[in-house]
């Protein structure tokens, strides 16, 4: 298999390559991204070939490769909530647009396509669990501009949608709850309110920053561990018997549902089980959304993912629970905390 995966140093992309080298000896992939930090010697690997350049100004480039390509993985977005509400037109230019041209590069060239959906098209529906097949999809008024990450991605589910319909793609959505694991974010860099949930958390208290949680903290997530993550992807591409061919999947983990808040709290507990974070100064306060993210921000009480269809097509299963989760991603940023700082010491961060 020729895979081309665009925004291949990401979270989701770095440790799908790793995975790939390391159990599919045969599999060739074409990565491109802009940097290489979390891919690191994979970048030299004889089954990798990677271009370090910007998706915006490599369009022939693109298009070359998705007719070359046996299978397209387009991961590259914006999808950090400060994001949303702080630069909403480069939310849809990326997300939408850039994407939209590699969508149809694979309809041109016959190519399969495998697109990272989002738990946030169900937006604010009330039908929990959210099923892929019949949830309504709901999102809020105009001047929460959060939002327009949530429809970007839906538009984007309809046209491949559409193009599957009328038998011009092979496609497969996948709707990720919540990964977290090695390489979500550097939670090194202390960069504010850039990052996800998880990796904000983490970086707070290394940094000793206080942990702000956006109107107490309420709200509930299901979380997943990226290797039950990779293991659904995995199943996704070898696609056997045309299991995923044209189909829409949930990956999260309901079993693994907790407030915000309590992942703030397990999270620091965490953390402080390591001696030199024992006496971290960071507590944990609450805040309003309007100062933390702004006006243009809204949130939901609840996500979690019927998962019903990855069980019954895939024969897939979560099977890493919420504290091993949670253990093993803060092992590893303490694993490779030395090296991460001494390269931002190097370059003066």
């Amino acid at each position: 298999m020729k895979l081309l995966i665009l925004g291949a140093n990401g979270f989701i992309g770095s440790n799908l390559i790793a995975h790939i080298v390391a159990h599919k000896p045969d599999w060739k992939i074409v990565g491109l991204d802009l940097a290489t930090d979390k891919l690191g010697p994979l970048v030299g690997h004889r089954q990798v070939t990677f271009r370090q350049a910007d998706m915006l100004a490599s369009r022939e480039w693109i298009e070359a490769q998705v007719k070359e390509a046996d299978v397209v993985l387009p991961l590259v977005a914006i999808a950090t909530p400060a994001t949303y509400v702080s630069n909403p037109i480069a939310v849809f230019e990326l997300d939408f647009e850039a994407n939209l041209a590699v969508v149809r590069d694979c309809v041109k060239h016959k190519t399969r396509l495998i697109f990272p959906s989002t738990s946030e098209v169900y937006g604010m529906s009330e039908d929990l669990p959210y099923d892929e097949e019949e949830s309504r999809l709901v999102t809020g008024p105009i001047h929460k501009q959060r939002w327009i990450y949530s429809c970007s991605k839906q538009m984007m589910d309809r046209v491949i949608y559409a193009y599957g319909v009328r038998g011009d793609l092979r496609f497969t959505l996948f709707r990720p709850f919540n990964w977290m694991g090695p390489k979500l974010d550097d939670v090194w860099s202390n960069k504010g309110t850039s990052s996800r949930v998880v990796s904000q958390f983490l970086s707070d208290i290394v940094h000793g920053r206080d942990i702000q949680l956006v109107d107490g903290g309420t709200s509930r997530r299901c979380f997943l561990y990226i290797d039950d993550a990779i293991d659904a992807l995995m199943r996704i591409l070898e696609n056997k018997d045309g299991c995923a061919d044209n189909g829409i999947f949930n990956i999260g983990h309901p079993g693994n549902e907790a407030s915000i808040r309590q992942l703030a709290e397990q999270l620091l507990a965490v953390v402080k089980s390591y001696p030199d974070y024992k006496d971290t100064p960071t507590r944990i306060r609450d805040t309003t959304a309007d100062t933390y993210y702004g006006k243009g921000y809204q949130d939901v009480d609840r996500r979690i993912p019927a998962i019903v269809q990855a069980e019954r097509k895939l024969g897939w299963k979560p099977v890493t629970d919420f504290p091993s989760s949670l253990q093993k991603t803060v092992e590893y940023y303490m694993r490779v905390r030395p090296a991460l700082q001494e390269c931002h010491n190097a370059s003066g961060g």
